[in-house]
């Protein structure tokens, strides 16, 4: 008995040790917390709704009803200014709009990717997603290196080369579109135009051919369910913790597994005919073995870094364009007399051609200016940020070294500082002869850090509208919402529902 009391008077020192110990750390953890609050709390911003969690409760409710929460952003950049501070538990953010400081950031290497959300890019609960590849890599010269090696599948000369794959799989959505105007049946115009940017990504990076119109596939889902994860995983860090979100949590790694797995499968196929001696397209998937090296010596962290390019350009190859496609059409549905001009210039410049030319792309200034201001007001990839490893100055405040400063296109695009009336759609901003916006429209950011692959989503994009305004007249279904989903990447809530007619060229003389 006597022994029993000795184990349980032990256990209970060691439990008091325990406690002692746990309230140490939680004093020293709200001490910093309190250090962190003296620190950027002379910085504009609004109230703390919590010592703890900041506005983060703020973020977290919004996430739950379905929000934006770029319109939040661009609501406290409005009431506090061009840098407007935001906390959550021991972080720092700092919301800028002014593009001085913009262009002194972005357009400098010495300004690292922000490690906080990069880094949980890198696994997805636990499963690695997006790792150390172009997008997510912090270090300068790993990610100089990579660049510098992918450049080629990215240059002016091979992006020619692709006109005859752009054609193709645009011509496969006129067909299906066809089909649809002579059934009468509602086109979902995000869903339709997902799938050809997902058949032109998987051709000229992977030469792969799965005609996704046609054909099920689970990659566009798998993708749908690896961002929408990757939004709960970087805006709520206690969401893994949750036992509710289990399920969820399990379907998004699976996704992650799919296309991990695929490029796997994809990869030794490739690397088997390179082996072989057969033809090899120069494509981002032979770039992205070449990136690891000579393939007889690859370790197992080469054959990861490589699934990790794979997965961003499969990801980042065609979400982003397709949404940009669907915002088009959405607005131009809106805005008869902008459509009505756009449809001029193709058929001025394109006529009844079926095959549009590399030439004719640059021809076609009033899509451009389309396309551009589509962007403005949707920047499908919204904003990028940057740590500041020492003390700077953005509109006369001192800002201590430590922080991250988030830059959002679609905040600045919004503003009436920037932008006249900026929720009007108005292609003539961008007119050739109008003033630059300065350093305040970066769809795809800025400086050494740019979007890799935007000429060829423009390019890609370009032709699929061409082709859509030269063969269909399309008209918004009654009742749905304009309203935007924010799921990492910005898209039309209801998918743009429209009825499609193909064109009556007698009526329109």
């Amino acid at each position: 008995m006597a022994f029993f009391h000795y184990i349980l008077s032990w256990a209970a020192q060691i439990l008091a040790f325990l406690l002692v110990l746990v309230f140490i750390a939680f004093l020293g953890y709200c001490m910093y917390i309190k250090h962190i609050h003296d620190k950027y709390d002379h910085i504009p911003g609004p109230p703390r709704e919590s010592f703890f969690f900041g506005q983060s409760v703020s973020v977290a409710k919004l996430m739950k009803d379905g929000g934006n929460l770029h319109d939040k952003f661009k609501e406290w950049a409005d009431t506090y200014g061009p840098v407007c501070r935001i906390n959550g538990l021991h972080y720092v953010f700092l919301l800028v709009t002014c593009p001085e400081t913009t262009k002194e950031v972005l357009l400098s290497p010495k300004y690292p990717k922000n490690k906080a959300t990069y880094k949980r890019l890198f696994y997805l609960f636990s499963q690695r997603f997006l790792g150390n590849g172009l997008v997510t890599a912090q270090d300068h010269e790993v990610w100089y290196k990579q660049r510098r090696i992918m450049d080629p599948a990215f240059s002016s000369l091979y992006l020619r080369g692709l006109m005859g794959t752009f054609n193709e799989r645009a011509e496969k959505l006129m067909t299906k579109l066809g089909e649809m105007a002579e059934n009468k049946t509602e086109a979902n115009m995000l869903h339709l135009v997902n799938c050809v940017t997902l058949d032109v990504i998987i051709k000229v990076a992977f030469g792969k051919d799965l005609d996704l119109l046609q054909n099920s596939s689970p990659f566009p889902k798998a993708i749908e369910t690896c961002l929408k994860g990757m939004v709960h995983y970087t805006r709520d860090y206690f969401f893994e913790y949750n036992p509710k979100n289990r399920s969820y949590i399990n379907e998004v790694r699976e996704a992650c597994r799919l296309l991990r797995t695929t490029g796997a499968k994809w990869i030794n196929e490739r690397k088997t005919a390179m082996r072989n001696g057969d033809d090899i397209p120069k494509d981002i998937l032979t770039q992205i073995i070449k990136t690891a090296g000579k393939e007889e010596t690859m370790s197992k962290e080469d054959e990861e870094f490589m699934l990790d390019n794979f997965v961003t350009f499969f990801i980042a190859g065609q979400e982003t364009t397709a949404n940009q496609l669907a915002f088009c059409i959405m607005e131009l549905g809106r805005n008869p007399d902008i459509l009505k001009k756009a449809k001029k210039e193709v058929d001025d410049v394109i006529g009844m051609k079926q095959e549009i030319s590399y030439e004719d792309l640059g021809k076609l200034v009033y899509l451009s200016q389309v396309l551009k201001e589509t962007l403005r007001l949707y920047p499908t990839a919204p904003g990028t940020s940057r740590d500041i490893p020492e003390d700077i100055v953005i509109d006369g405040i001192h800002i201590p070294a430590g922080v991250t400063i988030f830059f959002s296109s679609y905040i600045t695009g919004r503003m009436e500082k920037f932008f006249k009336d900026p929720l009007k759609f108005d292609p003539d901003r961008f007119h050739p002869d109008a003033p630059k916006p300065y350093y305040c429209y970066y769809p795809f950011a800025l400086g050494p850090r740019a979007c890799l692959g935007q000429n060829f989503a423009q390019m890609e994009a370009k032709v699929v509208m061409a082709k859509l305004l030269q063969r269909f007249d399309f008209t918004l279904t009654p009742g749905q919402t304009f309203d935007i989903l924010d799921c990492g990447t910005l898209r039309p809530k209801s998918g743009v529902l429209c009825s499609i007619r193909h064109r009556d060229y007698k009526k329109e003389q």
